[in-house]
């Protein structure tokens, strides 16, 4: 089961969070935009089951399944934002028209990618009280995450999956060369993850939002208007 959120009404853009996350770090940027919006929690996050098995394309073929054929426009965070340009081949049987991807890690290392798997193969932490075991999954997520938590047997734990830190490294040169529809890739001026060089380096068009880090979507949301502005004129034309 993946879950869902949905508002507005009109062109359909679909949001995609980060490692971590849930939907609802895009609350306050869906706002912003003007016609209908569905955030899903990812397989592993939030209020979806965890998958069997976790990559780029079984993370797709999650959220294929329930925005159905399209057309839409998809922006992810980070992870979220492989997930979005995975989906912009076609291969899932989505109309993707137009596809953004904010703050993702373009270049990882021997010792991060070790790193992330180590954090894969190790079991949730059970933390006595719900305040504890928010505090821990928000610093995993890296945003304030108050619905990020699940009570189990002895406490409560972050609602991640850990076995998701094991999804590796992605081939985003080799997306941006398969899709199918429009992508912009962007990326905070203080994102440590996808720093400016890093970005403009992948895509030389892409968008440098000005004051903001790596979650400029909870940060500051109206900092991703020109992100917004051509995902939408991208789904319309």
């Amino acid at each position: 089961m993946v879950h869902v959120a949905r508002g507005g009404d009109g062109p359909l853009l679909v949001l995609l969070h980060g490692l971590g996350a849930t939907g609802s770090v895009w609350r306050s940027a869906a706002d912003s935009w003007p016609g209908e919006w569905l955030a899903v929690d990812l397989p592993g996050h939030g209020r979806s089951a965890p998958a069997t098995r976790y990559s780029f394309g079984s993370l797709a073929a999650s959220v294929a399944a329930v925005v159905g054929s399209g057309p839409v426009a998809v922006l992810g965070h980070s992870l979220g934002g492989v997930v979005a340009l995975t989906l912009a081949s076609g291969w899932f049987g989505v109309d993707v028209r137009a596809a953004g991807g904010l703050g993702v890690k373009l270049r990882w290392t021997d010792e991060e990618l070790a790193r992330a798997a180590a954090l894969a193969a190790k079991p949730a932490r059970v933390f006595p009280t719900r305040e504890e075991a928010v505090a821990w999954a928000s610093k995993l997520a890296g945003v304030p995450l108050a619905d990020g938590v699940v009570e189990v047997d002895g406490g409560w734990r972050a609602a991640l999956d850990p076995a998701a830190f094991g999804v590796g490294a992605p081939d985003v040169a080799g997306l941006l060369a398969v899709a199918k529809a429009p992508v912009v890739l962007a990326a905070g001026e203080a994102d440590p993850m996808c720093p400016p060089e890093h970005l403009l380096a992948a895509q030389p068009g892409g968008v440098v939002l000005p004051g903001v880090g790596h979650n400029a979507h909870v940060e500051r949301p109206a900092s991703l208007g020109p992100v917004l502005d051509r995902l939408h004129a991208a789904l319309v034309a």
